[in-house]
């Protein structure tokens, strides 16, 4: 019972973050951890991840920053197309702990920083920095968030377009990453029955995540979206740090 409960819940919360409530959909793969092995978690929530992706892009068809689009969707597929060679060398807690490390110092840089902090434009160099390891992180552990925040928080984006921005890219990014998951057996097996239930759940969590993100206050939905980054960066490093330490 509790295994469903969070595979309904897991899905659900993916799609909210599709719906606008980025960040939330990485907590996914943490929290089915705690009843199967992150890797299995993972390709089990791809293909809900690519429905609901689909779904947040139409209903952000029109808001988006198309400049960061054309940076980050190159830069996340370079990103995965790296992750690829490198997923069986790569010890899975360091690459949670590294992710994880992006999200709190840019939430300490921010917190603790100056208030009154710059506007910044979207640079093409910081950008496909932070896209390629947007796309080493998404890959292994669907944890993209923290990195492509730290490149796109600090824009200070509307609410809606830093939404579809977060959408679209994504969307492509998960997109390509079905034949490097099918290259490499982590879709071997899938119960695709159990897979089409979960994205029913994750197709109401976007219509649910878009209508929390237009009810919201910019400021509350910015503060959603710091708040949420730090909780799942703490969450990335702790499960990394146990699985370093443990293993």
């Amino acid at each position: 019972m509790l295994e469903v409960v969070l595979l309904l819940s897991a899905a659900f919360i993916v799609g909210a973050s599709k719906g606008g409530l980025a960040s939330a959909g990485a907590i996914a793969v943490p929290m089915l951890a705690l009843v199967m092995s992150p890797i299995a978690a993972a390709a089990l929530l791809l293909p809900v991840f690519i429905v609901t992706d689909w779904f947040g892009v139409w209903l952000y068809r029109k808001d988006f920053s198309k400049r960061n689009v054309l940076i980050l969707v190159p830069s996340m597929l370079l990103g995965i197309a790296i992750a690829t060679l490198i997923t069986p060398y790569t010890p899975e807690s360091a690459l949670l702990i590294f992710t994880g490390a992006i999200g709190l110092w840019y939430c300490a840089k921010t917190w603790l920083g100056s208030s009154q902090t710059e506007r910044q434009p979207a640079r093409l160099v910081p950008g496909v920095f932070w896209g390629v390891i947007t796309g080493i992180a998404s890959f292994i552990t669907h944890s993209g968030s923290p990195p492509s925040q730290a490149y796109l928080l600090p824009q200070q984006l509307p609410k809606l377009t830093f939404a579809g921005t977060v959408a679209i890219a994504f969307a492509a990014g998960n997109f390509v990453k079905i034949p490097a998951y099918f290259a490499i057996g982590q879709l071997d097996n899938l119960n695709w029955s159990l897979v089409a239930g979960l994205s029913v759940a994750g197709i109401a969590g976007v219509y649910v995540g878009r209508w929390l993100t237009e009810i919201m206050r910019q400021e509350t939905y910015m503060r959603f979206i710091h708040t949420t980054l730090f909780l799942l960066s703490v969450i990335l490093v702790g499960r990394g740090g146990y699985e370093l330490f443990a293993g």
